[in-house]
């Protein structure tokens, strides 16, 4: 079975120094998984679970020699206990009523995607979008990935979508966009706290959140979520 197999086994190629998307005063290098190595949902299991994540088909983790600040992050669903900040985002829930569909590709997920990338990341890498960004970025053919939909009730306009994978021991967050219109709602915040919700629902233990770096205000939300576990030098370390 795949889900046995070491990442010692498997074959990587290290790209070269890049700019960091997250530290500008940083280069950045990332391990990527062969291409050549047929990939399934228990092969992409065991790699999250050693702290990579992937984007669209591919399967990498940083590899930044000294620098260890990328730290791949995860919430155990069973012990997880809102805060006074999320119960408030909780209350935004009867605004909005959703649905779990497979991923896929149409016109609406992309306008949605693309007015949220064009209003605010458009001093990022994915600006401009195009419909093969959204594919090759999103989705993927040999892992379960789903879309967690919400809708303002009163009009049934799709205002958010979360994207998540389903992997042996939990949910993985891949990425949430929605209408900047609604961003006081908090919609990204509230996506997780229903994704935690659905995978305790289901008997999952984790949430993975991807990484997070403590220093950088674009991902400090993710250590809003407690008890977190860290992957630090290869094992999980629990910070409640």
């Amino acid at each position: 079975m795949s889900s046995q197999i070491k990442p010692t086994q498997l074959n990587f190629f290290i790209t070269p120094a890049h700019a960091c998307p997250y530290q500008s005063d940083k280069k950045a290098r990332t391990l990527f998984l062969s291409p050549e190595v047929n990939t399934d949902s228990y092969l992409y299991s065991t790699l999250i679970n050693q702290g990579f994540r992937r984007s669209g088909e591919h399967i990498y983790r940083p590899h930044c020699g000294d620098c260890k600040d990328c730290i791949s992050v995860r919430v155990p669903t069973a012990e997880f206990k809102p805060g006074k900040g999320q119960k408030r985002t909780l209350k935004n829930s009867p605004l909005f009523y959703t649905e779990i569909v497979p991923a896929r590709f149409n016109q609406q997920y992309y306008q949605l995607f693309d007015k949220y990338i064009s209003t605010r990341h458009s001093d990022g890498d994915m600006y401009p979008t195009s419909p093969h960004q959204f594919r090759e970025f999103l989705l993927s053919d040999w892992l379960e990935c789903n879309f967690l939909n919400f809708y303002n009730i009163k009009d049934n306009k799709l205002v958010s979508t979360a994207v998540f994978d389903v992997v042996e021991d939990g949910l993985s967050a891949v990425y949430t966009f929605f209408d900047p219109d609604y961003a006081r709602f908090s919609l990204g915040r509230l996506a997780i706290l229903k994704l935690i919700k659905h995978a305790k629902a289901n008997k999952l233990p984790y949430l993975y959140l991807g990484y997070w770096i403590k220093n950088s205000p674009k991902m400090d939300y993710k250590s809003e979520y407690r008890p977190i576990q860290c992957f630090v030098n290869q094992r999980w370390v629990q910070l409640n």
